[in-house]
């Protein structure tokens, strides 16, 4: 566990992505419905929160404020600035310019009902704006007690190490799971050496690999899977083959599906923290309980061999996508 996590809380080496519940899988949940849930999983034992000013054009951080205010000494609460819904475009742009991140972060503040975020990323490289100066811009929000560390997501190891001649960064964060390996490339092994928290999210392949995703065409109009090249109608049916095998080492391991999952990460590395996401109470339980699932050597190279990035059909994003991040990629 990083130290920056664990410094204050005595908590499982696991958070709960909170942007299900309002953003990219479809009809955002009742406001009541997100509120309980949250509240629920605190109650459960998470306390690293993970929200940002994109989700639901700030719905996200205003339902996580809303119902976490009361718990929020003691909890670890991360935002993102630098990508965010237009207020003239009305879509997503990201802007990584210092003027931009410190307006987000005054109103992801007051969305949060709070003085300070513990851990706040830029969501985005911005590739008009040097990456030196928006870590400058957040570093000045530390400075000022409004943050207390800096998180970068979706960004290469060449990029976290000229943010780290501007400020210490505290963790990054990008989709890492058996079928997203791109972080083994570089980032995995520079985030340890420089002592940085890496954050897996999606950490259990956007549900595939929970095996409750059968059938593809049931998603929603507005599921960001639609878009996404691994679930596409020529994709996703050889994926699903690949699932097998995998819930035999689930069996065999004694845990769910998505359990294995989350144990395979943690045998990762201890600097890896995953931060699954859900709308389901019942989930947040399961994976909760992943913290207790321990993997041999041998199993966790059975699951390394099953589902990689060679065995695994399509690429993760859309070119479009793929165009808006800064992560490396497989040869």
């Amino acid at each position: 566990m990083s130290k920056l996590l664990s410094q204050d809380f005595n908590h499982p080496d696991i958070g709960l992505g909170c942007m299900n519940l309002s953003h990219a899988y479809g009809t955002p949940v009742a406001e009541a419905e997100g509120v309980r849930a949250l509240q629920q999983a605190f109650e459960m034992g998470y306390r690293h929160f993970d929200t940002a000013t994109l989700y639901g054009g700030g719905r996200n951080e205003t339902l996580v404020g809303k119902a976490l205010k009361e718990q929020r000494q003691s909890l670890f609460l991360a935002s993102k600035c630098g990508m965010g819904i237009g207020q003239e475009s009305g879509v997503k742009e990201i802007d990584g310019r210092p003027e931009t991140l410190k307006a987000q972060c005054e109103a992801s503040l007051r969305r949060l009902q709070t003085d300070h975020i513990d851990l706040y990323y830029l969501h985005r490289r911005d590739f008009n704006t040097p990456i030196e100066e928006s870590v400058g811009a957040l570093a000045e929000l530390v400075k000022a007690g409004k943050i207390g560390a800096i998180g970068l997501s979706e960004v290469s190891a060449e990029t976290l190490k000229r943010a780290q001649s501007v400020h210490p960064i505290a963790a990054l964060q990008t989709e890492y799971s058996l079928w997203s390996r791109n972080a083994e490339i570089a980032v995995l092994d520079a985030c340890r050496d420089s002592g940085t928290a890496f954050v897996a999210f999606s950490p259990l392949a956007r549900g595939y690999l929970t095996n409750t995703l059968q059938d593809v065409t049931s998603l929603v109009e507005k599921d960001i899977r639609r878009n996404m090249p691994r679930f596409n109608e020529d994709n996703y049916p050889q994926n699903l083959q690949l699932l097998s095998g995998y819930v035999a080492i689930a069996e065999e391991a004694g845990c769910s599906p998505a359990q294995l999952a989350l144990a395979w990460l943690k045998a990762k590395g201890d600097h890896i923290i995953p931060i699954p996401g859900t709308r389901s109470v019942e989930h947040m339980q399961e994976n909760l309980l992943a913290d207790q699932v321990s993997l041999d050597g041998a199993l966790v190279a059975r699951l390394d061999a099953l589902i990689n990035q060679s065995t695994v059909h399509g690429p993760r994003y859309s070119a479009a996508q793929q165009a808006e991040i800064d992560t490396e990629e497989f040869a």
